[in-house]
């Protein structure tokens, strides 16, 4: 068991994180169903699954390495949903390619960063621990807010682009969306690997 992991703070950070991403998670799908965007579906859903994510740790922190280990295998599996959730929301908007509302989209974006920003800075001191589980909240917030700024970004691309070149609007938020699911397997790659370490460890240790 590593300092991080044991650390009492870490519980009472990992838990207000969760409560955050829980309330952005119901926003964010609300703007997201509205205005038909790709990148909003799957970062809503990665709202909803970082809460789930955060709730796994802090019913993890205290376990033993190779219960830790086990959790965080299937934390990087969790991972993926988001990214399962955007290809399918992207292969339905193709049948219907149109441009979400650049205003909307923008707007949730930077609400979504500053959630992720604040999030991801409550973390940061709890990310050089050893464990997966440690590493896993504060991968997923650090990639949530990278996310973000691309979702800004598609959507001021949106606005520049809806009225003078109507054929490329739909574009970026397609883009963004499926960029989402392509960080969060890296995320996931990574936590699995920190997994894998961990149960190396156990084994040695036992």
């Amino acid at each position: 068991m590593t300092p991080s992991d044991t650390d009492p703070g870490l519980r009472a950070t990992v838990r207000r994180v969760a409560l955050l991403n829980l309330g952005y998670f119901g926003i964010e799908a609300s703007v997201a169903v509205a205005i038909g965007s790709v990148a909003l579906v799957a970062d809503s859903i990665d709202f909803l699954e970082d809460a789930a994510l955060n709730l796994l740790i802090v019913a993890g922190l205290g376990w033993r390495p190779a219960a830790r280990a086990r959790l965080g295998a299937a934390m990087a599996g969790i991972l993926l949903l988001p990214g399962l959730a955007a290809a399918w929301t992207a292969w339905q908007k193709l049948g219907a390619f149109t441009a979400p509302d650049p205003v909307p989209l923008t707007l949730t974006g930077l609400g979504a960063l500053a959630v992720n920003v604040v999030c991801a800075l409550m973390l940061a001191r709890h990310r050089e621990g050893r464990g997966s589980l440690t590493r896993a909240a504060f991968l997923s917030a650090r990639n949530d807010a990278v996310a973000n700024v691309a979702i800004v970004a598609a959507g001021l691309v949106t606005a520049a682009t809806l009225s003078t070149w109507p054929g490329f609007a739909p574009w970026p938020d397609l883009v963004v969306g499926l960029g989402i699911a392509v960080l969060n397997a890296d995320a996931a790659w990574e936590i699995w690997q920190a997994a894998a370490a961990e149960r190396r460890a156990a084994r040695e240790a036992a």
